[in-house]
């Protein structure tokens, strides 16, 4: 529940207990939230009483006769203004006129109500403030958590640059200075492990980009007929090497054709995290086995390793931006962090899910499900 403070200034006793009865008990949700809106009503009979109470309440909303015994209300009006005060003012007055009106909206007025007015007007005026006032901060409250949101981001892309390019830096100081002697060959090993790292730079610099696209809504999608099987043999074809060199055998169960409509990258980009996940975390002389096929709905395939496997506290981390399983056995192994969250959203996009079944030193198998989708609808929202 959101209670909004209300102060009603007006030098007449009956108006202001008028508006006290109308607004007392007056409750309302505001559409698409469940909070329901009430209020702390104060009230007073002269300026420098509104004034007083402004000061030190704070109220959220003020009910502000024009005519008053001391302080014109237009006069109060400007001195919200000049000290910036943040509330939202609804002018009443007897003498309503155009003159009025323009001079309480220039000086800051957010409505306008003429005397003599029924409970109805007033409750639908108020109404109308209190959702100006909620929306208001909720945008704030989201800017804010956007604002939280970017900074920790930031924090943990420098937190995760910071160590390959110390790496990179410490390699070259050692070749700058010979001090492994002059031989080129004595500085292979260090080359190599400083290219590694860059390439880890490189994926991570470009899994930000996709995300990014991807989260503001401008990656641009174009929707066709894919053969998903043809993507699995395209994504095998880029860790074959990998594998190769370290004796994990992969396989495929699937037919000739399985069709999704689906943009061909972003399928290209699922299946890749998968089977890139399956032989980098895979043991040596492992297995990798690929199956897919189709239901009703769309389309479902698994990748399973013979792996590290994961914990199941690990497990429900693991589509998390910058989340990387941290061990003993993975400490060697570079990534980004963020490719499975990258996954996560383009699922969206599909009515899509994925499952993951893990078992530590055994392996892990993830199950992919996707929706077909009308071939018209080409943008990232979906």
């Amino acid at each position: 529940m959101s209670e909004l403070k209300l102060l009603v200034v007006d030098d007449e006793p009956g108006m202001r207990l008028g508006v006290e009865r109308t607004l007392r008990h007056y409750r309302f949700k505001l559409p698409n939230f469940e909070d329901e809106v009430t209020f702390n009503i104060s009230m007073a009979e002269t300026g420098s009483q509104a004034l007083d109470i402004l000061e030190k309440d704070k109220p959220d909303i003020l009910v502000l006769d024009h005519k008053l015994p001391d302080i014109q209300g237009l006069d109060i009006l400007l001195h919200i203004t000049q000290k910036k005060i943040e509330i939202l003012t609804i002018m009443v007055t007897a003498y309503a006129s155009l003159e009025v009106a323009i001079s309480a909206t220039k000086n800051g007025a957010y409505d306008f109500l003429a005397k003599p007015f029924t409970p109805d007007e007033l409750r639908n005026t108020i109404q109308k403030a209190a959702k100006h006032i909620y929306l208001q901060r909720q945008a704030q409250k989201l800017a804010e958590e956007r604002k939280q949101v970017r900074f920790q981001f930031i924090s943990v892309l420098a937190h995760e640059l910071k160590s390959p390019i110390a790496a990179v830096e410490g390699y070259l100081r050692i070749i700058e200075k010979h001090m492994l002697g002059e031989s080129i060959d004595k500085y292979d090993n260090m080359l190599k492990r400083s290219l590694k790292r860059l390439n880890g730079m490189q994926k991570m610099i470009l899994d930000i980009l996709d995300l990014t696209r991807i989260e503001s809504g401008k990656k641009n999608r174009e929707l066709t007929e894919v053969n998903v099987v043809e993507v699995a043999g395209e994504s095998i074809d880029g860790v074959t090497q990998d594998a190769r060199e370290r004796g994990i055998q992969i396989s495929v169960d699937a037919p000739d054709m399985v069709p999704i409509n689906a943009d061909r990258g972003e399928i290209e980009i699922i299946m890749n995290n998968f089977m890139t996940n399956a032989v980098k975390y895979n043991k040596d002389n492992g297995k990798v086995d690929v199956k897919i096929h189709t239901d009703p709905q769309g389309v479902v395939f698994s990748v399973s390793d013979t792996g590290i496997g994961m914990s199941d506290e690990d497990q429900k981390r693991l589509f998390g931006e910058f989340v990387r399983i941290k061990n003993d056995k993975t400490k060697e192994i570079l990534g980004s962090g963020l490719g499975l969250s990258i996954v996560k959203k383009l699922l969206s996009f599909y009515d899509g899910s994925v499952t993951v079944n893990s078992v530590p030193d055994q392996g892990t198998t993830f199950t992919i499900r996707l929706k077909n989708i009308p071939l018209e609808k080409t943008d990232a929202a979906g």
